[in-house]
């Protein structure tokens, strides 16, 4: 029999928030954490705007002389994870920590170090280049710096698979959990690249919405009118245990964490298939790995990335599913207030996901105005719902057809 495994701890850092409270009121405020770019100059660039984690200081989370050594998204990715840690009240002095691993999701990792080193190359020459430049740009960074930091010996690595990095990585965690191998995963994923690099390669491939003149009502997921997805950045983790090890220490349990599936389009590099038929395929191992019936799903926690293509697809995907009962699901994107935080994405989605589940309401997608004919069902329009979460999915779609669904149910 499959184990049960639970959410005990909670991490984020996001463009509406730090920190479970903050980040939950964002949440349900349907506040829009998307403002114009002030770290470089813009002015070339087609999009000048993205979703920016505002206030925050790594000091308040990792030792200063360690700071300097850490990308960005390394930075995030082990200040959520100190938060999650946190929020589980493990008592680490306890745990057998060769039973405990780090499994986290990235898309690109450490961009912005690349970009500096690189101009350091050119200007200095070869010899000024950092000796920290390789340690800081690679992805498995994060999970290595959360097992440093803590102790941990259990099984340890980054998940890179674009937009559905964290999903993946949790979904790791999960079965690792599940074999019996680990009593504790910590798990989610991070994104730090919102700088002139990464901004111009997302421009030149035509992905990002350039309403310039109006950032906060740009990310508009399944709105007529969208025209594109906001960068965003930061991270999301969470702590997950077995159920009898939580039990055991009588932890706060949030949730649990029920299924996960899997999949690939194998279609093309960036382009979903318009068929979706890959991605039902995801949805539906996933609620077969959990145990849970169509009728049991009350929502879900979509990709909604704001572009065209995706947007048509995932709705065609939750009807192809759920058939005349997909009108009756909400479906909402969180992306409409935080970006889209590209491998990190989901790692903050299923924070939301879990912390509106026990705020019993469902987080809004906001800037919904125009209906498209395409994408005709219920998207919690601009307003948070109150209404109560039992079963939920959590949806990730990556370029190069990485397809990641995830389960989480009230735990009872």
């Amino acid at each position: 029999m499959n184990k049960k495994i639970v959410i005990t701890g909670i991490g984020v850092v996001t463009p509406i928030g730090i920190g479970n409270v903050e980040f939950t009121k964002a949440l349900k405020d349907g506040k829009s954490g998307v403002s114009p770019i002030k770290s470089f100059d813009t002015t070339a660039y087609s999009t000048k705007f993205a979703a920016i984690v505002k206030d925050f200081h790594p000091e308040d989370f990792i030792e200063k002389k360690k700071v300097k050594k850490m990308a960005r998204f390394t930075q995030f990715g082990v200040a959520a994870a100190k938060m999650a840690i946190e929020d589980s009240r493990l008592d680490l002095s306890r745990e057998n920590l060769s039973r405990i691993g780090v499994i986290t999701g990235t898309g690109i990792g450490g961009l912005d170090i690349i970009e500096e080193e690189e101009q350091t190359l050119l200007e200095r020459g070869p010899k000024r280049v950092s000796p920290f430049l390789i340690p800081m740009i690679i992805t498995n960074m994060l999970p290595g710096e959360i097992a440093i930091k803590y102790g941990f010996t259990g099984p340890n690595y980054a998940v890179t698979s674009a937009c559905s990095s964290s999903n993946h990585a949790i979904g790791d965690a999960f079965k690792s959990l599940r074999s019996g191998d680990v009593d504790i995963m910590i798990s989610g994923g991070a994104e730090g690249a919102i700088v002139p690099l990464g901004l111009a390669g997302f421009c030149s491939i035509k992905a990002l919405s350039q309403r310039n003149d109006e950032p906060q009502r740009a990310s508009r997921p399944f709105d007529k009118n969208r025209d594109g997805f906001v960068m965003g950045e930061g991270a999301g983790i969470v702590v997950l245990e077995t159920l009898e090890h939580a039990l055991s220490r009588g932890a706060k349990i949030y949730a649990e964490l029920a299924g996960y599936g899997a999949s690939d389009d194998a279609y093309h590099i960036t382009a979903p298939d318009p068929e979706g038929k890959s991605s039902i395929m995801a949805m539906e191992k996933a609620m077969v790995n959990a145990g849970v019936s169509k009728e049991e799903v009350d929502y879900i926690n979509a990709h909604g990335t704001s572009t065209e293509l995706n947007d048509k697809m995932e709705t065609l995907v939750i009807k192809n599913v759920f058939g005349e009962r997909a009108y009756k699901i909400p479906v909402s994107s969180t992306k409409s207030m935080i970006g889209h935080l590209l491998g990190g994405a989901a790692g903050v989605e299923l924070a939301a996901t879990v912390l509106a589940m026990q705020g019993n309401f469902m987080p809004p997608t906001i800037n919904y105005e125009t209906p498209d004919p395409d994408c005709d069902l219920d998207y919690v329009p601009n307003t948070a719902r109150i209404q109560k979460i039992n079963c939920a999915l959590s949806n990730s779609m990556g370029f190069g057809g990485h397809n990641a669904v995830i389960v989480i149910k009230r735990y009872v």
